[in-house]
């Protein structure tokens, strides 16, 4: 589940502290394929960021996606639009999900979110440039922003457009 994936990345987030993969995959046998495959994914998030885009998303397969509703579209528009280094506002996504009024439908689906960081939730913001609110706190949301590069920079949408403009 969420706090299950969570507190794997706030192990991986104390870089001193992150055991390197070889230490995870001692034991391979015990891990699944699909399980390596996350795991080699979010390795690489915490540690090379720029090896993502030659890595497969691991496989989503939680019950939120099975069926048609508002904030399945708003987590995979998410996940397919908004990359590594950008930011949507919680308005751009609901335009992007088809309801462009449904802005605060937009952070019930964030607060839904099954999976953070692999669908990155940490990556919508408000208009006004504020960051906003974040299941994990305020503080690993600004975190994983820095760590995006996108808080030492003016906060750039998917097309470049800046929140707020």
């Amino acid at each position: 589940g969420p706090r299950a994936l969570l507190s794997s990345c706030s192990h991986f987030c104390r870089a001193v502290e992150a055991p390197t993969l070889p230490e995870l995959l001692c034991c391979p046998g015990e891990m699944t394929a699909p399980l390596k495959q996350c795991v080699a994914w979010l390795d690489a998030y915490f540690h090379e960021p720029a090896v993502l885009k030659d890595l497969p998303l691991p496989a989503i397969h939680h019950p939120i996606f099975q069926r048609e509703s508002f904030t399945r579209q708003v987590l995979w528009k998410l996940l397919k639009v908004v990359k590594l280094g950008e930011v949507v506002s919680y308005q751009q996504l609901a335009a992007l999900a088809g309801k462009p009024r449904a802005a605060r439908a937009v952070g019930g689906a964030m607060r839904a979110n099954p999976l953070p960081i692999l669908i990155p939730c940490h990556r919508v913001v408000c208009s006004s440039g504020a960051v906003g609110n974040y299941s994990s706190g305020q503080t690993t949301k600004e975190w994983l922003l820095a760590h995006e590069g996108r808080l030492v920079r003016k906060l750039t949408c998917p097309g470049g457009s800046s929140v707020g403009s």
